[in-house]
């Protein structure tokens, strides 16, 4: 499925648990927890979940009455379940997307407690050959192309050290808790 961050996002807060589309909207709002990351405001929100409905990802659950308007609880189906599954397994294909696409795909998983080291084995696999093919390009290239490509070289290796320093990151709390696990017994 070709979806933006909103559609994602909404059926990975939906895999979390079911909600309505204002207490999504609280999330990713600029004082949100995931709005710290990329802020999605609520008419983007409300949208995303009319597609995601449209596409059979999400069913409406219940309806929440209360001081204010009717409030439509959604949950995922199974679809939509295996689907935000796969994305937050799936690596950003571009630099330009890691700002965005990656860091909410980490925030995602750690707010359910899931190790993101796949991911960021995956983004790794995906994040070299590129630091590679824009500095051999480089190399051949004078004049501005040269600081253009210096500027995306500079760019794109800065985003692999910061997911190799996630990954060592993840393999030091790892043995930490093996140890503190094996400390225990």
């Amino acid at each position: 499925m070709e979806w933006g961050l909103p559609e994602w996002t909404v059926l990975a807060l939906l895999r979390e648990r079911s909600r309505h589309g204002f207490a999504i909207a609280a999330l990713t709002g600029a004082d949100g927890p995931l709005g710290r990351v990329w802020r999605i405001p609520r008419p983007v929100i409300y949208r995303a979940l009319g597609r995601v409905e449209s596409a059979g990802q999400i069913e409406p659950l219940a309806v929440e009455s209360g001081s204010g308007p009717q409030r439509t609880v959604y949950a995922l189906t199974d679809g939509g379940r295996d689907a935000v599954d796969a994305w937050l397994e799936r690596p950003s294909e571009h630099v330009r997307q890691l700002r965005s696409d990656l860091l909410m795909k980490l925030a995602l998983l750690d707010r359910r407690g899931l190790d993101a080291t796949a991911l960021l084995r995956a983004q790794r696999d995906v994040l070299e050959p590129i630091v590679t093919a824009i500095g051999d390009e480089r190399e051949q290239e004078e004049g501005f192309d040269s600081v253009l490509l210096a500027w995306r070289h500079a760019n794109a290796g800065s985003a692999l050290r910061f997911v190799d320093d996630l990954i060592a990151e993840s393999g030091s709390q790892a043995g930490r808790a093996r140890r503190r696990a094996q400390d225990g017994d």
